[in-house]
């Protein structure tokens, strides 16, 4: 379905005007002193960050290491007696505690004892967990930035940034600060995190992982595309620790079924078709999806065209704002600011943000300006697109296909970038609103020194396929790479990429 003489324009139009204000931007930004080299995070040194969550467990259990030097690395020393008072053995603690000793982080959305849950919000401020990271103010937009805890950088250039919502998770971990992490999506915040900081996310199933516990709570009919999952460096951590998040629920995944990828069905997919509200896919994102399963596994990858793609936004959008049961309408986001205190009245808030005397973001403020113009009733043209898209993948993807797609249309941007690019995790979030499982998988990094990677969705309850094809792409990438120590790694994508380019 191509784009529409009107849609043309329109987007020509968008094009021009965004190309305006940043530019204003840019002549309002604070200029950078004479060093305009990349900030990166040192070099790590210390063997034990580089070690698998699992494998780390597997040494604690034996006795390796203890649980003290890891933590103290990376946290409680009852571990090392527990191991020691334990009479079944490495087998038992296994079975019981899986990741026991391991540190993790989560994200701060979430309810965790003894640590603060105010989601960047300041009127609520207030395996061993080390602590808990930022995000995004009420987990609503692609920069981990608030006006309670500030912002959060990309351990590859901090100039750029994490991703949101769950940004603070991708950031400690591609800077080798945590080994294994949690996370929560509802429109790409595990996704769009684990692509900028170069680590690998899963979206599971909708339903496998308990939401249970997060603020701002879904409502109106969210819950359905909310999901719980894991965020970690070694594609071996996913599925571990899928099976302990999902609990019972992860029966339904079968995820100690063997995968053969020889036997699976590939699909590539490079754009979402050409919606005039989202950014072209940046080239080096285009070449690095293509060939490298068919020249390694010996498979072939079919690239599509999927015409409904080109409305992901506006199912995203219509969909989350859309009535539950009883005709409920989900909490507005103006409602979340206030957290039952003093309305906010946007414009207002603008005027109070523009002389530095509002307690929110300019991102937050916007999306509250969004919302009083935005239908609470999905019009029937975006039903159709919406129920015709979730027909057809979930017949291309049955229980054996896996779909290679962009997971957003630029690098990392530079912090406050997305300001300008507001619609493009829409490459994310329409797989929150049909339910599919998705693998984020990191591709090496670009000629910039900054993570490539790509999405593997999947069929309902075939999460394990995207899982092992993860694992497979971590082996012939190289998957997450310490950011102070890239320059190789860079040139040998440089190198990859020449080959691919006149092959």
């Amino acid at each position: 379905m191509a784009l529409t003489r009107f849609e043309r324009f329109l987007a020509s139009v968008l094009r021009g005007a965004v190309g305006m204000l940043f530019a204003v931007f840019q002549l309002l930004a604070q200029r950078r002193g004479a060093d305009r080299s990349v900030r990166r995070l040192p070099p790590i040194t210390n063997p034990l960050l580089r070690v698998p969550a699992m494998r780390l467990a597997r040494m604690i259990r034996r006795r390796e290491v203890t649980s003290v030097e890891v933590v103290q690395t990376y946290i409680d020393p009852q571990v090392d007696k527990l191991i020691e008072e334990e009479t079944g053995g490495e087998d038992v603690l296994e079975d019981r505690l899986p990741l026991l000793g391991v540190p993790f982080t989560v994200k701060e959305a979430f309810s965790l004892q003894g640590m603060p849950n105010s989601t960047g919000l300041v009127s609520r401020a207030g395996a061993i967990p080390l602590g808990v990271t930022n995000c995004s103010e009420l987990c609503m937009w692609l920069e981990s930035h608030n006006r309670l805890y500030g912002i959060t950088n990309n351990p590859y250039d901090l100039e750029r940034i994490p991703g949101g919502s769950s940004g603070g998770e991708g950031s400690i971990l591609g800077g080798g600060g945590s080994v294994i992490g949690v996370g929560s999506d509802v429109g790409g915040s595990i996704r769009i995190p684990a692509f900028f900081n170069g680590i690998f996310g899963h979206k599971p199933t909708s339903g496998v992982v308990s939401n249970v516990g997060q603020f701002p709570p879904a409502s109106g009919q969210q819950p359905g595309f909310l999901c719980t999952g894991p965020m970690c460096r070694y594609a071996q951590d996913l599925l571990p620790m899928l099976r302990v998040m999902g609990g019972a629920n992860a029966d339904r995944l079968s995820l100690s079924s063997e995968v053969d990828l020889k036997r699976l069905r590939f699909f590539s997919v490079p754009h979402d078709g050409g919606s005039p509200l989202v950014s072209p896919v940046d080239q080096q994102l285009v070449l690095a999806q293509r060939r490298r399963l068919e020249a390694d596994l010996g498979v072939k990858v079919q690239q599509l065209k999927i015409p409904q793609l080109k409305y992901s936004f506006q199912i995203w959008s219509a969909m989350m704002g859309a009535p539950g049961r009883m005709e409920r309408c989900p909490t507005s986001f103006a409602e979340l600011m206030s957290d039952h205190g003093k309305k906010v009245w946007p414009l207002w808030e603008m005027a109070k943000w523009t002389v530095g005397l509002s307690k929110h973001t300019v991102a937050a403020i916007g999306l509250v300006l969004v919302e009083m113009f935005q239908r609470s009733q999905p019009t029937q043209f975006i039903l159709q697109q919406k129920e015709s898209l979730q027909k057809d993948l979930e017949e291309l993807l049955g229980t054996d296909g896996v779909l290679l797609y962009p997971s957003h249309p630029h690098l990392a941007p530079k912090h406050h970038h997305p300001l300008f690019t507001p619609f493009n995790f829409s490459y994310t979030g329409i797989f929150n609103i049909l339910g599919l499982p998705v693998t984020q998988c990191p591709l090496g990094l670009s000629a910039e020194g900054l993570p490539l990677g790509l999405q593997l969705v999947v069929g309902k309850q075939q999460d394990r396929l995207s899982l092992a094809t993860a694992v497979f792409l971590e082996k012939t990438f190289g998957g997450w790479r310490d950011p102070g120590s890239i320059a190789t790694a860079t040139t040998q994508l440089d190198t990859w990429l020449d080959t691919t380019t006149t092959s």
